[in-house]
């Protein structure tokens, strides 16, 4: 007869079969988990050596005091924020990693000198500590996309709307190669409604705000507030050769093989109302209206109408008569489907940004990298969460080491 702890769904272990109780670890974030984590799995090696960037060896080009003017912050436990911290080797990183058990890790610019000594040059009034260096960065949350998604809102995300972030990574990684030349781009995901992007390539890292400034300004085509009617605005007799990429290889499709249905943009009034307010000629977007609206109790389905409208819309605006109306195309799929910055962040040298591979306490996530040529894969549902870890280092050390029983446990 089965008993009760049986209930937990087992798992194989290399051929032995475990009862998962026994290994398995409660749902949440705490410090305790947290501690296990830093103690076993953070990769403080990797870490170090992609923030040095070549300056963690003997060679003679070594800068020995680059890593030593990082800017990182820490925060902590019930909110306490620690900003400019600095280390001098992956040893010592390691140990105030472990000592202090930050809930959040940001990285911030290589500084003219040590952060954590900045006082000391206070009084020079040379300006002598300012930033030098720091990656060129991007932030995008699912969350600015509210006014375009209908299965999800704020925080939340599922792989109806996740999409949106894998066209951004798709549409700003091509760019920042093929029409900016970098090559070493890191994609993490945010740990719960975004994605960050970290441009490492070493012209990138020496950009001053002016120059970060103009590189944003190049991705920004949705300019539109909460209260603005219309947030993109194409202008040009044609397409700048980035946007025209941008429509024809990614974003057009997108919108109207997945976005239109899984968002169900033309399912009722309201949501094409959103649509035929993007329009600028009055009489057509009422002709619109006044067809949808009579023809709302056919027998099309959801699904049939979506495409139906959207191919009436396309049909109307681009008729002879309209001609004047066919960029509006273009702007509605761009309104709905280009990637939203977060302009403040890449701007500025001295902005913070959460590091890879933390826990985001909400969801209990690891921002963990994301490969950009197999975005499409990604599902953010499926990221291990740290007590899923905790679970399997369980599972490890049962299997090794057993004997002695020295694993953490719900009961511990």
């Amino acid at each position: 007869m089965a008993r009760e702890d049986d209930k937990v769904e087992a798992m194989e272990i290399d051929g032995e079969h475990q009862q998962a109780a026994t290994t398995a670890v409660l749902d949440g974030f705490n410090a305790d988990y947290l501690r296990i984590y830093y103690g076993k799995l953070f990769p403080y090696g990797d870490f170090f050596k992609w923030l040095s960037y070549g300056n963690d060896g003997k060679h003679p080009g070594c800068d020995q005091s680059y890593v030593g003017r990082r800017e990182f912050s820490f925060t902590l436990e019930n909110d306490i924020y620690l900003r400019f911290q600095s280390f001098d080797s992956v040893a010592e990183m390691e140990s105030s990693i472990k000592e202090k058990c930050p809930f959040k890790i940001d990285i911030g610019p290589v500084y003219s000198v040590d952060p954590a000594k900045r006082h000391a040059y206070a009084q020079s009034g040379n300006n002598v500590f300012v930033p030098v260096e720091r990656e060129l960065i991007f932030d995008i949350d699912i969350s600015d996309y509210d006014d375009v998604r209908y299965c999800c809102s704020g925080a939340d995300v599922c792989m109806d709307c996740w999409p949106l972030m894998t066209i951004a990574i798709k549409i700003l990684d091509a760019s920042l190669r093929d029409d900016f030349g970098f090559n070493h781009i890191l994609w993490v995901y945010s740990g719960r409604r975004g994605v960050h992007c970290w441009v490492c390539d070493s012209r990138a890292r020496r950009l001053n705000n002016e120059q970060r400034a103009a590189i944003a300004d190049y991705f920004r085509v949705y300019k539109g507030g909460e209260n603005t009617m219309k947030k993109v605005s194409l202008t040009g007799a044609v397409l700048h050769p980035f946007l025209a990429r941008s429509y024809t290889d990614v974003l057009k499709g997108f919108f109207e093989d997945k976005l239109l249905i899984s968002q169900q943009l033309f399912a009722s009034e309201e949501r094409y109302q959103k649509i035929i307010d993007l329009i600028p000629d009055e009489n057509v977007a009422s002709e619109l209206h006044d067809k949808w609206q009579g023809n709302r109790r056919s027998s099309i389905s959801k699904e049939d109408a979506n495409a139906t409208r959207w191919e009436q819309l396309k049909s109307t605006l681009q008729s002879g008569k309209h001609k004047v109306l066919r960029r509006c195309i273009e702007e509605i799929v761009f309104s709905y489907t280009y990637p939203r910055l977060d302009m403040e962040v890449s701007k500025h040298m001295n902005h913070l940004l959460k590091a890879p591979f933390c826990i985001h306490p909400k969801t209990g996530r690891v921002c963990v990298p994301i490969d950009p040529d197999n975005c499409d894969d990604f599902d953010p549902m499926t990221v291990p969460t740290l007590s899923q870890l905790l679970g399997e280092l369980n599972a490890a050390d049962l299997h090794t080491d057993s004997e002695n029983g020295h694993h953490f446990c719900n009961h511990c």
